[in-house]
């Protein structure tokens, strides 16, 4: 963990220079370390700069919570799951044409869906089992190397099958909670008693649960078309706060593209041409506020990713990986924001984690096919 030179916040870094930080990043890491409450603040490998505030990141406040740390995409997160297809059975083509627009309307009875998950209806209920737009996915993969066998065991995990990665969220429900808050209170913070945080985390706590139960839909989906079934091995959000204890005081816990580290294992993805890596977390991790990368993290923003790539990669080029994958994203813009080229080297943020003890890798997962979103039709 390195403590930020000439910071005066109690902001910190857990980063080496094999993990490229933008200067914007750390600057925005400062910056939320200062409000009211703020106590402590951990920018991860894959810190990069967003909307107002960093990426890849981790703070806690007392007495206060602050909404636009967690961002839009409250219960934004990555669910793992295990499927019924043999790796000795490998079909890629025949399966990525079967894979249709998960971004329209599940077909299927929602009001059990809800039910089961003991989620009330909203405005949302055609939104669920559906991906959206951005740095969502799903994603069909097979085990590259076990690195713990004793732990890939013990989880029940079967290194002769395919399994499905879903990254999603809310979808407009954390959208609508952050834009509320917003016209009531600004960029300002919540007083923890108060009535305003109280409501703001009651649809806090429900947009994270309809997250789970949305990302547990599309794999229904995506085992439905592929004529599989699969079961869950993981469900870790990454857009959230939470009540803590710290030193016998309560404290929040708010995580900006951060993966809770204290509920089991963590699937950490690359780009989408890159491995995922399946990691036990690992010694105390109070220095890093019980939080991991959520994944690579942006090296470009998204406006410039056309520009920098336009000359030198044809837009089909980016359907097909270096790791032998495939890419179904029928929307050209997203094609090239989403480009392998626009995200910092996994390998290198999985290092740094692993050099500061709070992580043991369990296994490597290679892409078969990523699905993104298709015309609609």
């Amino acid at each position: 963990m390195i403590v930020l030179s000439n910071d005066k916040t109690n902001a910190r870094l857990l980063a080496s220079d094999r993990s490229w930080i933008e200067g914007e990043a750390i600057r925005q890491l400062q910056q939320r370390a200062l409000l009211d409450g703020m106590f402590a603040a951990v920018g991860l490998p894959d810190l990069h700069p967003g909307k107002g505030g960093p990426v890849g990141a981790a703070f806690l406040s007392r007495g206060v919570i602050y909404p636009h740390i967690v961002g839009s995409d409250v219960g934004c997160g990555m669910g793992l799951f295990q499927t019924a297809l043999n790796t000795r059975k490998v079909k890629r083509d025949k399966w990525a044409k079967r894979l249709k627009a998960l971004g329209l309307p599940w077909e299927g009875d929602r009001s059990d869906w809800l039910r089961r998950w003991r989620l009330d209806s909203s405005d949302h209920d055609m939104a669920l089992g559906t991906i959206g737009g951005g740095n969502h996915f799903a994603e069909l993969q097979k085990i590259e190397q076990v690195h713990c066998r004793e732990t890939f065991l013990a989880l029940g995990l079967d290194r002769e099958k395919f399994f499905l990665l879903v990254h999603s969220g809310s979808r407009g429900i954390g959208q609508g909670l952050l834009r509320h808050h917003a016209e009531r209170y600004g960029a300002g913070g919540l007083l923890d008693r108060s009535e305003g945080a109280k409501q703001y985390l009651e649809r806090h706590d429900f947009a994270v649960h309809w997250a789970k139960a949305n990302r547990t839909l599309i794999a229904r989906r995506v085992c439905d078309q592929l004529n599989t079934d699969g079961r869950g091995v993981l469900d870790i959000s990454h857009n959230l706060v939470e009540k803590v204890i710290v030193g016998g005081e309560a404290a929040w816990l708010h995580r900006k593209g951060a993966a809770r580290s204290d509920a089991g294992p963590v699937i950490i993805p690359g780009s989408r041409g890159a491995f995922s890596y399946l990691v036990m977390p690992d010694g105390d991790q109070r220095p890093n506020l019980w939080s991991l990368a959520h994944g690579a993290g942006r090296k470009w923003n998204r406006k410039s990713c056309k520009q920098r790539l336009k000359s030198s990669t044809h837009a089909n080029a980016l359907t097909h990986t270096d790791l032998g994958s495939v890419v179904i994203c029928e929307d050209r813009e997203l094609l090239f924001e989403e480009a392998p080229q626009a995200y910092k080297n996994i390998s290198a943020v999985i290092e740094d984690m692993a050099a500061q003890g709070c992580i043991r890798v369990i296994a490597t997962l290679r892409p078969l096919i990523t699905y993104k979103t298709r015309r609609r039709k």
